[in-house]
């Protein structure tokens, strides 16, 4: 396939950047598990972050990205340099009045959005009312980082995805800069995360315009009203509304989750926070960059119409993804306790609070595979320009969702809000699946699935071995560095039976890969040699 170097290309450099990010994301967490453990205030600061990220989510990068790069693909195909670069100065313009004003109102009724997330805190004395400061404190961030999610729709729309991947580097320094530095000057010391969170979005903004200069798109302010009626804005509001509304179902989704764990014991919202992130890596490195990756080009093939190379690319996206996701699935489940309490226990956060986070990833691994193969099936409506049919699928899952999680909170406690999540990803992923073959036939489906059976074959050997030197070496009986050895040993050792049977299977997947790594290589050693053999001065 011709594509698969233009998704394969961006979606490593994305995954790399994404994998420096994630490593100082759990940095970033352990140190908040290691201050604030997972009692009120570390409950207080997920729901306050969640609060003040939920318009950001709803207005920022999640309905505006996925509506602005079909669309201004399209528009620098037909526009000039300089059109184009006055088309972003008028998104900018008009995107920052608006996050202003949200920002503001969110400030002002953050009492009413905390109650209507997390009405169980009121029980707690003092709890509700931390909660509300620190969702005031944090809600300027979603002006910056709303911003920087139209700077990064401009970049990956000119295929460069290295300075968008890296701007959550800067995000986690600052939150564990903040955090080390300004706990022991506060008087309440989770403030502190309060300040990293909002440095650290501004920094994400502000690392965007060099490379926006670079690009000959830096925005400017338009002041005039007529400049802010071009046809191209009304395109990507159009776009935009569906797009908002199914970010904003996923949203309510979480909304739905704090809600309910908010009424069970101290701690049960940190636990799922503390699972959700770790279940981001695998979702995150190459999730995201698959995904990402995959959207400018679906875009540029609908746009020439040419389909063959759009089944192509989804079949090849979706192979990729499931090779990657399913081993995952396995090692999360396997490993969850091992992983989180190497990363997380110590200071404040103990056994209990190990247990109660392990208790919640076992069951959000269940859904990395639907979660991670929707997120490609939704880039593919969106380079359709077609945002209403993942808003009605994803309506249909929301109140699965909600039957689910009254359904098994009981039972589960928070582990069932956890499976309830799962449970409602896998519908979403079945849904579209079933909409896009009616809509296009044939999608590669059967290569799809005789892979994924492979890759599950190869994932439950894997996780079959790696329990079995868990069990075999009693895990609780080590000692604390002797965990991290014996963890990153079964993790590399699982990627090696892995990738050795998957071999064996002669898997198309491993041999792109290698070819790949071929590539690189031959080219670096081709590099050398022709230095070598440059005359001297």
């Amino acid at each position: 396939m011709k594509d698969k170097g233009n998704i394969t290309g961006p979606a490593s450099i994305i995954g790399l950047l994404t994998l420096l990010s994630r490593i100082l994301g759990y940095m970033r967490d352990a140190v908040i598990a290691y201050i604030f453990g997972a009692g009120m205030h570390a409950d207080s600061f997920f729901v306050a972050f969640r609060v003040s990220n939920l318009l950001r989510r709803l207005v920022g990068e999640g309905a505006l990205t996925s509506s602005f790069i079909p669309i201004f693909t399209g528009e620098l195909r037909s526009r000039t340099r300089a059109e184009a670069r006055e088309l972003v100065s008028r998104v900018f313009t008009l995107f920052f009045v608006i996050l202003v004003i949200l920002a503001l109102l969110g400030v002002l009724f953050s009492d009413t959005l905390v109650w209507l997330m997390a009405p169980g805190f009121a029980e707690v004395p003092g709890k509700f009312e931390l909660t509300v400061t620190l969702t005031r404190l944090m809600f300027p961030y979603m002006v910056f980082i709303g911003l920087m999610a139209i700077a990064m729709g401009v970049l990956n729309s000119m295929k460069h995805f290295t300075a968008p991947a890296l701007s959550p580097v800067m995000f986690n320094i600052s939150v564990i800069f903040s955090a080390v530095a300004l706990v022991p000057l506060l008087k309440e010391p989770v403030y502190a995360l309060a300040a990293g969170v909002l440095v650290g979005g501004a920094l994400q903004f502000f690392m965007q315009l060099p490379y926006l200069r670079k690009y000959g798109m830096a925005p400017r302010l338009v002041m005039s009203p007529a400049g802010l009626s071009d046809p191209a804005i009304k395109k990507i509001f159009l776009l935009m509304g569906p797009a908002l509304l199914g970010v904003g179902v996923y949203q309510l989704n979480i909304f739905v989750t704090m809600r309910f764990a908010s009424g069970l014991g101290e701690g049960s919202i940190s636990y799922l926070f503390y699972a959700s992130r770790l279940m981001e890596l695998p979702l995150g490195v190459f999730g995201v960059a698959i995904a990402t990756a995959v959207l400018p080009s679906l875009s540029e093939y609908v746009e020439k119409q040419d389909f063959t190379s759009f089944r192509d690319s989804l079949s090849f996206s979706l192979r990729m993804m499931n090779f990657v996701m399913i081993p995952a699935t396995f090692g999360l489940f396997i490993l969850s306790l091992p992983i989180i309490e190497v990363l997380f226990m110590r200071g404040e956060f103990g056994g209990e609070a190990s247990a109660g986070t392990a208790f919640a990833l076992y069951f959000y691994a269940l859904g990395l595979v639907p979660v991670a193969s929707s997120r490609i099936l939704v880039s593919v409506f969106y380079s359709l320009k077609d945002t209403a049919t993942p808003v009605r699928v994803a309506l249909v899952c929301f109140l699965f969702n909600i039957v689910m999680c009254f359904l098994l909170i009981g039972p589960l406690k928070h582990g069932g809000l956890a499976l309830a999540t799962s449970l409602a990803a896998a519908l979403n992923l079945g849904l579209l699946v079933v909409i896009l073959k009616r809509r296009f036939g044939n999608l590669g489906g059967m290569a799809v699935l005789t892979s994924a059976i492979r890759n599950t074959i190869a994932s439950a050997v894997m996780g079959g071995l790696i329990l079995a030197v868990i069990v075999t070496l009693d895990w609780q009986t080590l000692g604390t560095a002797l965990k991290a050895v014996v963890l990153f040993g079964c993790v590399g050792a699982g990627i090696v039976i892995y990738v050795v049977i998957s071999m064996a299977f002669k898997s198309p997947e491993v041999s792109f890969l290698k070819g790949i790594i071929e590539e690189k290589v031959g080219k670096k050693g081709e590099k050398k040699v022709s230095n070598d053999k440059s005359p001297e001065p």
